[in-house]
């Protein structure tokens, strides 16, 4: 028996949607929240990051850790561990990432696929699809404790 997902689509047209999507995963974050991003090269997987990174109240110039494969930004309320496994495909998982994953802080993790394996059932996947310069279209899905995330996104975007 497979794990079951709730899921939704969304439309983002804006840098001010990418912040209310931020917005509303903010509101519902929990120690140990996984948000798993794909989408082709400059889909906005990081634009998205630095929204949340505000949202949670984090100043600090957010920008792709493609080449340290994570930085890390504290925070009072929530440190969130930010990931870009681009680079980890076909390596293995000699990084020990588990430690952040698995820690009590928000893990964002790009190219979540390549580590598919390390990943718990539960977490928040984000499949960004470029339509056009200004037109994205996000797939959500969460099971578990991201059930609700999904449903307060998909009751934002009204789908």
């Amino acid at each position: 028996m497979g794990v079951f997902f709730v899921k939704t689509k969304i439309t983002i047209t804006s840098l001010e949607d990418t912040n209310i999507l931020a917005a509303i995963i903010t509101n519902n974050l929990f120690p140990g929240f996984i948000i798993g991003l794909t989408g082709d090269l400059g889909s906005g997987k990081t634009t998205f990051t630095k929204y949340l990174a505000k949202n949670m109240g984090i100043s600090a110039n957010i920008n792709s850790p493609t080449f340290t494969i994570l930085k890390i930004y504290e925070h009072e309320k929530l440190d969130l561990y930010h990931m870009d496994v681009y680079r980890l495909e076909n390596v293995g998982y000699d990084y020990e990432l588990d430690d952040y994953i698995f820690g009590n802080g928000v893990s964002v993790i790009e190219w979540y696929t390549y580590i598919n394996k390390m990943l718990p059932d539960e977490f928040l996947k984000i499949r960004i699809n470029v339509i056009e310069k200004d037109l994205r279209v996000l797939y959500i899905e969460g099971n578990g404790r991201y059930e609700k995330v999904v449903k307060n996104i998909s009751n934002r975007y009204g789908h």
